[in-house]
This record gives C-alpha cells, sequence and structure tokens, in this order.
C-alpha cells in the first residue's frame, strides 16, 4: 500500500475520517475527499438543518396541486399553464439533480447547500409575490434549481456529520420529515389556500430558508467529493436526457402519448440517457460511473426507489382527487382523513430507522414496500362511491407504515452502497430516480385512470381509480422484489460497524455494504 493511502486523518466525534492529503488526481486548491473542513456543529445541528432544508424541497413537489383552482381565479391562464405551475418546478428539480451533487462535491458540500438554499428561498419569495401565471412558472423553474443543488446535498452532509453507528436512527428520522413533506403537500396547501391565502404555500418556505441559512454557515463542515473535474459531457447528456424524459411523462396526458411533441420528446431523452450510459462505461471521471450499478445493493435500491415513487405518487394525486371530487371532502378535511397514511412517517419511521442498524436495511425496506403494496391493493378492492372512512381505514394504516419502513433505511442502503467520496453523487443519483418516478407514476395512472374512466360521474371515476390502484400495488411489491437483489447481511458481520465503525486506510470510512463488509476498492461489494 502507498504511504499516500495509508495516512489518514481522524476529525472529532461524529466526522468521517479522511485521507490526510490531497491525492495527485485532486484538482489543486481542492481539500481530500470527503475531508470536512473542522468540526462546526454536532450531529444533532446537522439533523436539524438538513431535515428542514429537505423538507422545504421535498413539499414544494404536490403542494401546488390543491391551491391551482384558487391560483387560476387570481392569475389566470389555462389548463395547460396551471399543469406546469406543477411541472416546471418537477422538470428543473428531476433534472439537475445529479449535477448539484457533483456541484458540491467539486467546489464544497456546505457552499453549495448555502448557495442551492438561498436560490430556493428567493424564488419561493418570487413565486408568492408573482403578478401573473407566466411569472409564478418562472419562479417556480428556479425553485426547482435551488432545490437540485441542495437536496442531495442534505444526505451528504448528514452523513458526514452522524458516527456510522448512530446513522440509521439519523436516516429514519431525515427519512420521516421528507416522507411526511411529500405526503402531506396537498394537505398543506389545501389547508393554506382554503384558510388562507394560496400566496402562502411559498410564502412558508421564506421564514424557513432565513432561519437555516446562518445555521447552516456556522453548524455544518464543509467537506468535499474525489476532487476531480466536472464530468461536462456527463452533465449535458445527463441533463438532456432527464429533461426529454420528464418533458414528455409530464406532457402525455395532456397532449396525447402519440403526439409528434411527446413521441420526440421521449424518444430524444431516451437516446441521451443512453448515451449517458455509454459514457458513463468509459469515461474516466465519469459523473455517475457506470462501475457503481455492478453492486448489487446500489442497482437494487435504485431499482426500488424509482419504482416506489412510480406507485406512490400516483396513488396519492388520484386519492386526493377521490376524497375531493366523489366522497366531497374538502381539501382540508380530505389531507386530515389521509393523515394514517401521510402522518405515519413521523411515528413510525424513526423506528425503521433503529431497525435497520440492528437487522441491517434489506428487510425492513421489503416488509415496508410489501405492506405499502398491500394497503394499496386493500383499497382497490374497497374504493366505491359511497365508502365509509371506517372501510378505508386499514388501508391508510398499511399504506402508511409500509412508507414508513421504507425511508430511512432505503436512504441508509443507497449511502452505504458506495465509498465514502461517491456518496454525493449517489445520493443525486437516486434522488433523480425517484423524481423521475414519481412524474412517471402520475402519468401512468393518469393515462390508467383517462382509459377506464372519467370525471363525468362517480362511478365513472371509480372505474379509472380501481386499475390504476391495482398497477400502483403491482408496481409497489415489485420495489419490494428488487429489494431481495440485495446482498443479505450475516449477522455476525451486521453488527460489526455498530461496534466498530472502523477507518479503512484506502477509502477513509470503512463502507457500510448490506453485506456487512469493509470495502476496500470500488467493485468489491459487486462481487458478493
Amino acid at each position: 500500500m502507498s504511504q499516500r493511502t495509508a495516512r489518514t486523518h481522524h476529525n472529532g466525534p461524529g466526522e468521517p475520517a479522511g485521507p490526510s492529503a490531497p491525492g495527485a488526481d485532486q484538482a489543486p486548491g481542492t481539500r481530500p475527499a470527503d475531508a470536512p473542513a473542522g468540526r462546526r456543529g454536532g450531529a444533532g445541528w446537522a439533523l436539524v438543518i438538513t431535515s428542514v432544508a429537505g423538507f422545504m424541497a421535498a413539499l414544494d413537489n404536490l403542494v401546488v396541486t390543491t391551491a391551482l383552482p384558487s391560483i387560476r381565479e387570481d392569475l389566470g391562464g389555462a389548463l395547460d399553464d396551471l399543469e406546469w405551475t406543477v411541472s416546471a418546478y418537477t422538470l428543473t428539480f428531476a433534472v439537475l439533480l445529479m449535477f448539484g451533487a457533483a456541484l458540491g462535491d467539486r467546489f464544497g458540500r456546505r457552499r453549495l447547500f448555502l448557495v442551492g438554499l438561498s436560490v430556493f428561498t428567493g424564488a419561493s419569495a418570487a413565486a408568492a409575490m408573482a403578478p401573473g401565471i407566466g411569472s409564478l412558472i418562472a419562479a417556480r423553474a428556479v425553485q426547482g434549481v435551488g432545490a437540485a443543488i441542495m437536496m442531495p446535498l442534505t444526505l451528504t452532509l448528514l452523513t458526514a456529520a452522524v458516527p456510522v453507528a448512530r446513522r440509521g436512527m439519523a436516516y429514519g428520522i431525515w427519512g420521516a420529515v421528507n416522507g411526511l413533506a411529500v405526503a402531506s403537500g396537498p394537505l398543506i396547501g389545501g389547508s393554506l389556500t382554503e384558510h388562507v391565502s394560496w400566496h402562502w404555500i411559498f410564502w412558508l418556505n421564506v421564514p424557513l430558508g432565513l432561519a437555516v441559512l446562518p445555521l447552516a454557515r456556522l453548524r455544518l463542515a464543509e467537506s468535499f467529493g474525489n476532487g476531480n473535474p466536472l464530468d461536462v459531457p456527463g452533465t449535458l447528456l445527463a441533463s438532456g436526457g432527464l429533461f426529454g424524459i420528464v418533458y414528455g411523462l409530464v406532457r402525455g396526458p395532456a397532449e396525447g402519448w402519440t403526439t409528434p411533441v411527446v413521441l420526440t420528446s421521449l424518444f430524444a431523452g431516451g437516446a441521451l440517457l443512453a448515451g449517458f450510459v455509454l459514457h458513463g462505461s468509459r469515461a474516466r471521471n465519469a459523473m455517475l460511473p457506470m462501475r457503481l450499478f455492478r453492486s448489487r445493493a446500489f442497482a437494487g435500491i435504485n431499482a426500488a426507489s424509482l419504482l416506489m415513487f412510480l406507485g406512490m405518487f400516483g396513488s396519492i394525486f388520484l386519492l386526493s382527487q377521490y376524497m375531493q371530487g366523489v366522497l366531497g371532502y374538502s381539501p382540508t378535511e380530505a389531507g386530515l382523513r389521509m393523515l394514517p397514511w401521510t402522518g405515519m412517517p413521523m411515528l413510525v419511521a424513526p423506528i425503521a430507522g433503529y431497525l435497520s442498524d440492528r437487522i441491517g436495511g434489506r428487510p425492513v425496506v421489503a416488509t415496508g414496500l410489501f405492506l405499502q403494496a398491500a394497503g394499496l391493493a386493500y383499497y382497490a378492492v374497497v374504493v366505491a362511491a359511497d365508502a365509509s372512512y371506517g372501510t378505508q381505514l386499514p388501508a391508510l394504516i398499511i399504506s402508511g407504515v409500509g412508507m414508513s419502513l421504507y425511508f430511512a433505511p432505503a436512504s441508509n442502503l443507497v449511502m452505504s452502497s458506495v465509498r465514502p467520496q461517491e456518496q454525493g453523487i449517489a445520493s443525486g443519483a437516486n434522488n433523480a430516480l425517484r423524481e423521475v418516478g414519481g412524474a412517471l407514476g402520475i402519468a401512468v395512472m393518469s393515462s390508467i385512470f383517462s382509459a377506464q374512466g372519467g370525471y363525468a360521474t362517480a362511478q365513472s371515476f371509480i372505474d379509472g381509480l380501481r386499475p390504476a390502484l391495482v398497477v400502483g400495488a403491482a408496481t409497489v411489491a415489485l420495489a419490494g422484489l428488487a429489494t431481495l437483489a440485495i446482498p443479505r447481511a450475516p449477522r455476525a458481520e451486521r453488527v460489526a460497524p455498530a461496534v466498530a465503525g472502523g477507518t479503512d486506510a484506502a477509502t477513509g470510512p470503512v463502507g457500510e455494504t448490506e453485506t456487512g463488509r469493509r470495502e476496500t476498492g470500488p467493485l468489491e461489494a459487486a462481487s458478493r
């Protein structure tokens, strides 16, 4: 072993160890991979800061949906314009996630986190003060840019601040907050719109952002990735490909799947993503090295994340309309009745994180996904034009527990499936796949709903909703099967990281793969 790889730098408690000096492959003026720039604050501060920032970014995925009628009344605009108030955020968020993670690895994760949070907060204020529908759409697009820079770095910064033995619990709380934000977006948006004003769904982000900015500057330690130069060709291929795919998925239900613009967008996006895969297989410093997918752990959890968000997003999108349009609840009443599902992460996700520390993330995530699938299947059986709330309640509870068991251990599996210096791009890739899965879920579920039913009568809505929920349940069940492809961790090896939490001289902190073995090279997990 060379002298460079043998020397390590030990930081304070709760901070990962890393190489003591920059390697030859690092750009001048950069720090070693994943080396924090001094101890700023403890794991508790990192958890609070990253959870609040993640909540803000995740909330804005669906918070606008229940406010669209009020926005149209105030600002005007056609139906397509209203759809773009949701889609503009989804597009820029999904397209730039991996690029945001790469920027953080290159120029400093805390520094870029502050940039992303500042952009997101400023764009939220601009959206709240938008004088017309066009300016609102533009502000939403800029919001997505800020979220794409900020969101993947929350998980990387949290991982750097929390000791190995406590990461499961930390991921549990982080996952609970993010899961609550995704699922409660329609409730929060509907409540603010109904009782205050639609402007406050955007003003809500401003005081949160202004409070978190100084805390992040003072309490988070700086860290860097591997110091490689930015992968410009990979960035262009990934951004263009994701834009084409997501744009086609968003516009498909409205314009028709066989229209030239949608077909061109999907085919062009697919071709660019194929080029991105080829580039990642050959380029020396690729944005997303395709060799990572040789690891069953990395490939399995990313496939599960894509399928989970496809089934969950599409189901929540339709069920919130079912409660309002068919059962006659107001936005606030519908959101409150969905709390056994949407609010469950606050109760269960920290427990899920603890369980993942004790028995490994694989069985916890798989159990959660199969429960989520069972809840959606149960809902498909009992859904009716006059269904009582008591009839729906078991489906809501089962789905809520299942979603809660997924979030925290899934984050743990993603971050532990790669080397420490690759965690930034791993987080960005996983978040990008989740966003694409969400967009795909809404598009697929809406298409099934439209083909089998519609909005004409309550019964026609049920006729479209039931098969869509069946497809959602099957998709989430496939996510559970993908999780089972992750290698099983032997008990003796599984508890080793919690006891030792050691450091590998070649890679910094020991890689916590689901197999529980020490990683000494980037492909070691792939061979198991």
